[in-house]
């Protein structure tokens, strides 16, 4: 194994969307992950883990999985609980997904595991937090993007919001800051030789993503009234244009140097520029570059666009972008287990990440466990994914 967090162990108590991604970003990282899967979940297919074929007969493909190894335990039972709670033992990290007061009923909360882990990261990640009114409440990320104000700018001029399908709450604001969170606590502890508890909310992540916007609405630069700013599709210069072949690009070009530019390889008059700075003029404007670019595919717009100082991007689909040169040549997507998916992202120079199996159940299993120091007997009384004893 590879990446900067190599030696680094990760317990994660599997949960949905937030959680998953946390884990898989350490994970590609290089950290140790090992997934504890519930056995309930698993008798009943509602396993996000196992690669079983959902209703339309196609194999399970949990991209989110990626990277780690899976044990299956009952935390109903006394057995379970002890045997999760020696893994948290030889730990550096713990992920745990549920509502407030769960994981202390089940036996194995902050106060617990601390106890016998000092060094322990707790991480928990939520949706609206440990605390207040609506703690113990169940949600989803469209919940908390509309509590937090983030939600309400995503809407075209007249229209309902339009979320961002869940990478601002449940990816962005949950498991992305779940694993910041988690950096910075393990760089803490290099310091102090001390875990703690860090309260993940996704309704807090979220909000913390709209700081740009709250330091414009104080200076006046931003108005309530949506799709008359420049960067919720007010603009003319800073827009999404449909082709001739009803596809789609994008222009950016919010300095005057850049939408000069563009101006002039579109042929259009230089008034366009002038009137950059005014929002009046904007509607004009949109409509008139939305007329040019209605008359060229947007393959056709590439060729003229790509490689220009436009601010220029066709909109790709999610089977195209692995294609187009630019992604291809930085290794953007890569292929494992003939399945393309996004490559592990940041890059570093000096210790590389590496994406392993795709399948969280590995037949490695024991092998991964008794290099955590699992004793056989340890290794014996935990299940795989699919049900049976680690062999």
């Amino acid at each position: 194994m590879a990446g900067p967090l190599r030696g680094i162990r990760v317990v994660e108590l599997q949960g949905r969307g937030p959680g998953p991604f946390g884990a898989m970003v350490l994970a590609d990282l290089g950290a140790e992950v090992l997934r504890v899967a519930r056995l309930e979940d698993i008798a009943t297919g509602d396993d996000e883990s196992a690669t079983e074929r959902n209703l339309s007969g196609h194999r399970r493909i949990d991209l989110l999985a990626r990277g780690r190894h899976v044990v299956a335990i009952d935390l109903k039972q006394h057995d379970g609980v002890q045997a999760v709670l020696g893994l948290i033992d030889r730990a550096d990290v713990l992920i745990e997904p549920f509502r407030p007061g769960v994981a202390e009923r089940l036996g194995i909360g902050p106060e617990v595991c601390l106890e016998r882990n000092p060094r322990l990261v707790y991480t928990r990640i939520t949706g609206w937090g440990q605390t207040g009114p609506y703690a113990a409440t169940p949600g989803h990320d469209l919940n908390y993007l509309a509590l937090s104000g983030a939600l309400d700018p995503l809407r075209p001029r007249g229209q309902a919001p339009a979320p961002p399908l869940n990478l601002v709450g449940d990816f962005g604001g949950g498991g992305m800051l779940l694993a910041v969170g988690v950096l910075g606590a393990l760089v803490e502890r290099s310091v102090s030789g001390q875990g703690q508890v860090i309260d993940a909310a996704m309704v807090d992540g979220a909000a913390l993503l709209t700081t740009m916007f709250h330091g414009m609405r104080a200076e006046g630069l931003w108005s309530d009234d949506y799709g008359s700013n420049v960067l919720d599709l007010g603009s003319p210069f800073y827009n999404v244009y449909e082709t001739a072949d009803s596809r789609y690009v994008t222009i950016a070009c919010g300095e005057p140097k850049f939408y000069a530019e563009l101006v002039r390889i579109l042929g259009l008059e230089e008034d366009l520029l002038e009137q950059q700075a005014d929002p009046a003029t904007w509607p004009e404007g949109r409509a008139r570059l939305a007329a040019v670019f209605r008359a060229k595919t947007r393959d056709e717009w590439c060729e003229l666009l790509e490689g220009t100082d436009t601010c220029f991007a066709p909109v790709l689909g999610l089977w195209e972008a692995p294609e187009h040169p630019h992604n291809r040549s930085r290794q953007t997507f890569i292929g494992v287990d003939g399945v393309v998916q996004p490559a592990p992202a940041p890059r570093f120079s000096r210790t590389p990440t590496t994406l392993r199996s795709i399948d969280g159940s590995t037949e490695e299993t024991s092998d991964f466990l008794a290099g955590w120091g699992c004793s056989r007997e340890e290794i014996n009384a935990l299940g795989r994914a699919d049900g049976r004893s680690n062999p």
